[in-house]
């Protein structure tokens, strides 16, 4: 009974979603690329005021779980609504952002959580100021306060969140100096911003709740970025630091992380190799657990990914690219080793998230190849495969959640294969996204005690998203 209402419900969210994404073609499949249809345009395009936007929904459904204690299959309607307005006037901008993001079906056994609800949530309020060349001739520099996003160099530890269906924000301070030939310098002080709300209820049925920030949970650090030559070739530094406590009401691992890192990276062109390579070493304290009792230990933990890529000149613009990444996870001795990702994105590399993300930058040792290639303007498609063994086996795999007490699973947890493609419908306003990902389960995966004992995970999505 519960597998045929469970059908019976995707069936109609997948004619809700085809039916949204029919219902939006009417009035832009003539629009060509120069003369797309944009609320910006109906505005009568005003001095200063930008305004624009998107609406996205996304049909997505999990087979065979692979997280302990969750329901064998779910689906899920996920729609997330963005507006963003800035006014400009001269030397100072003032920046908004409303995001609605909302999910339907799922249910009890789900793995939905703050990362796919946080239902009309001010992502952006802030007062930026342009300092101009003060700070020297061919420079500009800017000062920025209030909630916003970032994004910092590759992304895998600060980024605004694109295909998951929430959106990381802060509150505080940030300045940024940008100079000659590329060179650019960041530095930050924020309350990362807590989504709300948390418990389970108020995310299966979307409650509206004011998100929250306190100075109990600080996020800083500074970001500095320098070309070297070497035909387009760029080095970054960076040292950020996290800070949080328990308050009455929020119980916490009492987090206390400093991050150092540097990253030597090459931008894909055709007929030429490009490159990027990252490492990152984390120290401080944390709590094993959120209990206030829980034993404090020191931290040392590490992330090291490495790319080569090649793109050909041609027709399809195609890029192979072989990639290794490893990833501390805690091997249970005196300091604790899982390496923290921050507010770090994953899915360029990692695979989809939302109902899946089973792997991330978390005890991990994965080497992977990708393809990609743009057919056309509009079509890109891209398709990669991993081979992914646990660093520490006294540690839970990646982001599966899984974890083998007695270490005696085996190291191999599996292959991962995934592809997609991107088409635009309409130019710069209709975009379909089509992906999917098969999880092979390798022997931890299959035997960890934690293990569910099902098949190997089949994942797969779609979307249509709207730009106005």
């Amino acid at each position: 009974m519960t597998t045929m209402w469970r059908g019976a419900r995707g069936a109609r969210y997948a004619g809700l979603f085809h039916a949204l994404a029919l219902s939006l073609l009417p009035g832009v499949a003539q629009a060509g690329e120069d003369d797309a249809p944009s609320l910006q345009k109906a505005l009568g395009n005003p001095e200063g005021l930008t305004v624009e936007g998107h609406v996205r929904a996304r049909y997505e459904a999990i087979d065979n779980q692979f997280r302990p204690g969750r329901a064998r299959s779910s689906d899920a309607l996920l729609l997330r609504s963005d507006l963003q307005v800035t006014y400009d006037a001269g030397p100072v901008q003032v920046g908004g952002e409303i995001t609605d993001s909302r999910a339907y079906g799922g249910g009890e056994g789900s793995s939905l959580g703050t990362t796919e609800v946080n239902a009309l949530a001010v992502t952006q309020a802030y007062v930026a100021f342009d300092v101009g060349a003060a700070l020297g001739k061919g420079t500009s520099a800017r000062l920025q306060a209030g909630r916003f996003t970032m994004d910092m160099g590759s992304r895998r530890l600060v980024a605004r969140n694109r295909f998951r269906n929430t959106i990381n924000a802060f509150t505080g301070f940030r300045a940024d100096w940008t100079g000659t030939g590329g060179k650019a310098v960041s530095a930050f002080y924020t309350m990362p911003v807590r989504r709300l709300p948390g418990d389970r209820d108020g995310i299966l049925d979307n409650h509206v709740h004011t998100d929250s920030q306190g100075f109990d949970e600080t996020f800083w650090g500074a970001f500095a970025r320098t070309p070297i030559g070497l035909r387009g070739a760029a080095l970054e530094g960076y040292f950020y630091g996290l800070d949080e406590d328990d308050t009455p009401s929020r119980a916490s691992r009492n987090r206390h992380l400093r991050t150092a890192g540097a990253r030597l990276s090459r931008k894909s062109t055709p007929g030429r190799m490009d490159l990027d390579v990252e490492g990152a070493y984390q120290f401080g304290n944390t709590r094993v657990t959120n209990a206030p009792d829980a034993v404090k230990r020191d931290v040392s933990a590490y992330f090291a990914h490495a790319e080569v890529g090649y793109r050909f000149a041609g027709g399809w613009s195609p890029r192979v690219a072989l990639e290794l990444d490893l990833v501390s996870g805690d091997k249970g001795g005196g300091s604790y080793n899982r390496f923290d990702t921050l507010f770090g994105a994953r899915r360029f590399e990692f695979g989809p998230t939302s109902l899946y993300g089973a792997l991330g930058r978390a005890n991990i040792r994965s080497v992977g190849a990708l393809v990609q290639a743009s057919p056309g303007k509009r079509l890109t498609l891209a398709a990669m495969g991993r081979a992914n063994w646990a660093d520490s086996l006294e540690d839970s795999f990646s982001a599966t959640g899984v974890s083998d007490a007695e270490g005696n699973a085996g190291r191999f947890a599996g292959y991962q294969l995934e592809a997609r493609a991107g088409y635009w419908l309409v130019p710069r306003v209709l975009e379909i996204d089509t992906g999917g990902a098969v999880l092979f389960r390798g022997d931890f995966l299959k035997n960890a005690r934690g293990a569910n004992g099902w098949g190997d995970t089949l994942y797969g999505y779609t979307s249509a998203t709207v730009h106005f």
